[in-house]
């Protein structure tokens, strides 16, 4: 489990193919003294497992489910990444609770400069929108923020100066990709609410809810 707050970026070293898998090597961004072999780190907001580390680099294997779902099937050597380690139950929780589990991938429609800060317009299909809502948290490429607006089939989000230095958001520009985690509890809602569970309006009703 993450939190959204970015801790580096990092350079990717190489991109090898395995299969319908992939292994992934990435050098810099993060202090990885504390990280041991089977720890998970978000990569662009993607969890990945910690299978090798040598110094300051690190390397992941990318399932085939990782690389349909993610934009990490389109990442090449030199390509900058957002980096997070796990969270540790102590730690401080500055954004929210990301899962690391990707629901897919939106594009950049817009971005524009407002006062210091920028605004970016993503879009993403329908079937992700419906978790979408104003003042609601998303996780784009890993990173926390909170949504804008939403229009049809665009949400609107506002990235400071600080975390746009920090992250690759900041490098990305219009019709870029990228990694979308709506937030776990809308999903949770839907399913427990879904009619062929048995828990309707009906049942609700019945049962003296209002």
């Amino acid at each position: 489990m993450f939190t959204g707050i970015i801790e580096g970026m990092g350079s990717v070293r190489r991109v090898t193919r395995k299969g319908e898998d992939a292994l992934l090597n990435v050098e810099g961004g993060l202090d990885l003294g504390d990280v041991r072999v089977g720890d998970s780190i978000a990569v662009n907001g993607a969890c990945l497992t910690v299978t090798a580390k040598t110094g300051q680099a690190f390397t992941a294997d990318v399932s085939a489910e990782t690389l349909t779902r993610t934009t990490l099937k389109l990442l090449k050597a030199g390509d900058k990444v957002n980096l997070e380690k796990a969270l540790r139950l102590a730690g401080f929780v500055g954004g929210h609770l990301v899962l690391g589990h990707v629901d897919g991938t939106g594009r950049i429609r817009e971005k524009a400069q407002k006062s210091n800060s920028i605004v970016f317009g993503i879009e993403v299909e329908d079937a992700l929108m419906r978790y979408i809502v104003e003042k609601g948290s998303i996780a784009v490429d890993g990173v926390s923020l909170t949504v804008n607006r939403c229009e049809k089939g665009i949400f609107y989000v506002n990235m400071i100066p600080h975390t746009a230095q920090v992250a690759t958001m900041g490098l990305r520009k219009t019709g870029d990709s990228v990694n979308i985690e709506t937030d776990i509890l809308g999903k949770y809602v839907e399913k427990f609410l879904h009619p062929r569970k048995g828990l309707d309006m009906d049942f609700l009703a019945e049962h003296g809810f209002k």
